[in-house]
């Protein structure tokens, strides 16, 4: 197996007419948050398979798929890695987190992170010092900001919220958009588990919330209390 095999494999997934409409849909455009990302027009499910085929390639060919101009080889090369880390060893799992964080700079779209964050540094750090997702979230980059927010989804799984409101909370001032997204997915998860708790949440910080975030973290409540949340002084 070797990396010009991989990627004629995803050359030959593209999909007439999507790589235009992947261009669009992930805001690839002059001043957009993914400017200059280049798509190939390869679904998702296809890239998946292609990385289960192709789990066995060197980490040199991993790492320089990280680093692709190329979206889907580097969400190739990422989900690589989910794969390679479930069936992992200790040792094994902590050289594939060192190898994310070092090209965390390369996980540069919502899809990537999403698709990595929860599977691959919130389930490692599950029995861990998580103070590095604080660092991320001090990030000037949105991506790291998005992926420490979007990794505690792991921790939301195993009934653990403390890392999720604290980020939450750290997060309140972001300009941007898609961490109002992430914040309020995440709140939602915490939600889901525990609604007592996302309330004692919103009652401290509600008022302070984007919009985006709280709408999206009471999705779930009936109509009234939603109302009731939206419209809060």
């Amino acid at each position: 197996m070797s990396i010009k095999e991989l990627r004629q494999e995803l050359h030959a997934a593209a999909k007439p007419g999507k790589k235009e409409v992947l261009q669009k849909f992930f805001k690839t455009g002059p001043g957009e948050y993914a400017e200059g990302d280049v798509f190939l027009g390869v679904m998702v499910p296809d890239t998946r398979r292609i990385a289960r085929k192709f789990i066995g390639i060197s980490e040199k060919d991993v790492s320089i798929l990280l680093k692709s101009r190329i979206h889907e080889e580097r969400l190739a090369a990422l989900l690589i890695l989910v794969e390679r880390f479930g069936k992992a060893s200790h040792e094994e799992r902590q050289k594939i987190i060192n190898l994310y964080l070092m090209n965390v700079r390369h996980v540069n779209n919502w899809d990537l992170v999403d698709l990595t964050a929860p599977k691959l540094l919130g389930e490692f750090l599950l029995d861990k010092d998580r103070g590095v997702l604080d660092s991320l979230a001090h990030s000037r980059n949105i991506w790291e900001r998005r992926i420490a927010m979007v990794a505690t989804y792991a921790f939301i799984r195993k009934g653990e919220y403390a890392d999720t409101l604290r980020l939450a909370a750290t997060l309140l001032e972001d300009k941007h958009d898609l961490i109002h997204k992430a914040m309020g997915w995440m709140l939602r998860e915490v939600g889901k588990k525990d609604q007592k708790m996302l309330e004692r949440f919103l009652n401290k910080y509600a008022a302070q919330m984007p919009r985006t975030a709280l709408r999206y973290a009471i999705e779930r409540f009936p109509d009234e209390k939603r109302k009731m949340w939206l419209h809060l002084d």
